[in-house]
């Protein structure tokens, strides 16, 4: 069958995706890639860790296009990626929350529906979060399931199919291709953790320019600052109708709003600090991770840990991956290649990132106040100069691309106004 006619077996729910997508997964991705943080420099969060690792060990997949690693990540040339994929099986737990996507016509099937890549550089340390939209149409390579059947290659479908088909080691190699970096690191998580993940840490504040009232998610914020946590986190997370204009994309930049937040606390002493914290979200983000056999290694992941546990805000920056109306549906993006192009080139060469994206009021968050204790920002930076930075290392990404750096403060841009 060729690549154009090939039928999914989930395609037809697929093509209306109007459910929103349970994006709560993202949050435990978090806790995964900065699990990774939370463990570094404490030996008994090590043994946790390690304690663990057999659980992660016994569901561990093989990325097909994985290379021979080093055993030590200081000798990857280049960095390393870490894909973070967010599935959203409907675990009995937590059902209930997600109305008709667990029990309506809509419930079949499992989606990759949050695609995070997240690039640590060479020194000096940066981080990079790179969202990809999950209505992004783009060709998926053949794949090997996990039956080790070969599922043949696609021209056109929508990325949140990718893990239908072959699992995580699908979704690795379609943004492999997408993107031309090679991944050397894959988790997936379900939804349920993002519940027992923020009540583990006490709750993530966001901050809320307008109010949010969102009746698909049944979300209800006044504007403000919130300390959000269990059910309200997900919704919080889930919502698309309640923030910008209603669209994936919008949704994406309160999405990232959190995560920015989230990366604040983990890093701070507030959780570094606090070894039973540390260890309960050790066990709660191993408990709830299938992991690439490359990542199922607890010496890897405290190696990770120390690689990024000094990177100062102004040099993690979450970008959106840069996308245009799909022509065959105005419904779906599909990539703009010549500025993803300009951001790849300017993460391999380790470059200082700064976004000059304004938002407006179709953009999911407002860009407010830098973060107490950093350097302002400028007008138009999405992340924060370093003083040490030259001309040289510093490179304005075009005006598609959005994103913040952790330095900033966001406000979610409700739709009550």
């Amino acid at each position: 069958m060729s690549q154009s006619t090939r039928r999914r077996r989930t395609i037809a729910r697929h093509g209306q995706l109007r459910t929103p997508g349970p994006v709560s997964q993202l949050l435990k991705f978090l806790a995964i890639g900065l699990a990774v943080v939370l463990v570094s420099g404490v030996s008994v969060a090590a043994y946790v860790v390690y304690d663990l690792s057999s659980t992660v060990t016994a569901n561990a997949v093989e990325l097909e296009d994985t290379k021979d690693l080093p055993p030590d990540i200081s000798e990857y040339e280049g960095g390393f990626n870490l894909l973070l994929t967010g599935v959203d099986t409907c675990e009995e737990a937590y059902a209930a929350y997600f109305g008709e996507r667990c029990s309506g016509p809509d419930s079949e099937g499992t989606l990759n529906d949050v695609n995070l890549l997240v690039h640590v550089s060479e020194e000096p340390r940066r981080i990079t979060v790179v969202s990809f939209p999950r209505d992004l149409m783009l060709p998926i390579p053949e794949c090997e399931d996990e039956q080790g059947d070969v599922q043949s290659a696609m021209s056109k479908q929508p990325l949140n199919t990718a893990y239908t088909d072959g699992g995580l080691n699908c979704v690795a190699k379609t943004i492999t291709q997408l993107t031309g970096q090679d991944i050397q690191f894959a988790a997936s998580v379900t939804f349920g953790g993002v519940i027992e993940i923020t009540n583990a840490i006490g709750g993530v504040d966001v901050c809320l320019a307008t109010p949010i009232k969102d009746k698909y998610t049944g979300l209800d914020m006044a504007a403000g600052t919130h300390t959000i946590q269990g059910l309200e986190a997900l919704q919080f997370l889930r919502t698309r109708h309640g923030v910008g204009d209603g669209s994936d994309l919008g949704r994406i930049g309160n999405q990232q709003q959190y995560m920015s937040s989230l990366v604040r606390k983990m890093i701070s002493g507030e959780t570094l600090g606090n070894v039973p914290v540390m260890l309960k979200l050790a066990n709660v983000g191993l408990s709830n991770v299938e992991a690439s056999t490359s990542l199922a290694d607890p010496m890897k992941i405290v190696q990770i840990a120390l690689a990024v546990k000094s990177v100062p805000f102004e040099d993690i920056v979450f970008l959106q991956f840069p996308t245009q109306t799909d022509s065959d549906n105005p419904n779906k993006v599909v990539a703009n290649k010549s500025a993803a192009q300009t951001m790849w080139d300017a993460i391999n060469a380790n470059a200082q990132l700064q976004v000059t994206h304004e938002n407006s009021e179709n953009d999911g968050v407002v860009v407010t106040d830098p973060v107490p204790g950093t350097e302002p920002t400028t007008p138009d930076a999405g992340a924060t100069p370093d003083p040490a930075a030259t001309p040289d290392n510093v490179v304005a990404l075009p005006d598609s691309i959005k994103g913040n750096s952790a330095a900033q403060q966001t406000c979610s841009n409700g739709n009550v106004r």
